[in-house]
């Protein structure tokens, strides 16, 4: 890797608390947004990314007021997404504190939207997050409202228009290995890391391997939910265990009492 790898944190967030569960389903509270957001920025994780995962089922943008409360406590790179439905919601998450927004289903039901995104706020600030999952027919099958509904769209060809269209990253979720602990679908990270943007694997952590596996395989960031909400795995020992593995990563710094 020519760049330091980066460890992400993921806030799937429902109703205003933090849940996880196993391929998008049975999902089981894990606390408060705010509190795992500041144990996160102490403890060294390099970025946050906070989804608000019913927001798009709901017909509705993500609260703006938990954004704020999140951005308050951090001094590291956030992501936001969810219900993201225009440029005006970008602008308002933005605004709300987010350094870049994440967009999922409406950027494939209306795929201009990233061209206006990336001309109005650079595409430094435009994530495409995309759930997948393995398919007989396209390799990869693209899917939409939280993994609820199938695209006719591969993640080879999806992944060529967004870049095409002035997306600055991708975030790649894989639905088969979420929650699973099996470790990341390095075939589909490979097939999105052809891209000539930062790719973000997501969905499958369980060891330390599995990190190095993913950064090796093309991943800029890898990124993880359980493991550290639970404190099975903290980022300094992860990110001493890839540097031993000869990874490069961003240094843990320790924060102020």
């Amino acid at each position: 890797m020519n760049v330091a790898g980066r460890i992400i944190a993921c806030l799937d967030v429902k109703r205003g608390r933090v849940v996880k569960g196993v391929q998008f389903k049975e999902l089981r509270d894990l606390g408060d947004p705010v509190e795992l957001a500041r144990r996160y920025d102490a403890e060294g994780i390099d970025e946050l990314v906070f989804l608000d995962i019913t927001a798009t089922d709901e017909n509705r943008s993500t609260q703006e007021a938990w954004v704020s409360a999140v951005a308050r406590t951090l001094s590291i790179p956030f992501t936001v997404g969810g219900g993201v439905r225009g440029v005006a919601d970008i602008r308002r998450l933005l605004r709300a504190g987010a350094d870049k927004v994440a967009i999922n289903t409406q950027a494939v039901l209306t795929p201009e939207m990233i061209d206006e995104a990336a001309a109005e706020f650079g595409s430094q600030c435009v994530v495409i997050a995309m759930d997948v999952a393995k398919d007989a027919a396209l390799g990869h099958r693209v899917f939409i409202r939280a993994g609820k509904e199938r695209t006719e769209l591969s993640l080879d060809a999806w992944t060529a228009e967004v870049v095409r269209r002035g997306a600055g990253e991708i975030l790649l979720t894989s639905i088969d290995r979420d929650g699973t602990g099996d470790g990341f679908d390095l075939d589909a990270l490979r097939t999105a890391a052809k891209s000539s943007v930062p790719v973000v694997a997501s969905g499958g952590a369980g060891t330390e391997a599995h990190f190095a596996d993913a950064l090796r395989a093309g991943a800029s960031g890898v990124l993880a939910a359980t493991l550290f909400h639970e404190a099975i795995l903290s980022p300094a020992r992860l990110k001493a265990h890839l540097l031993a593995e000869g990874i490069r990563v961003r240094p843990v710094f320790e924060s102020s009492p």
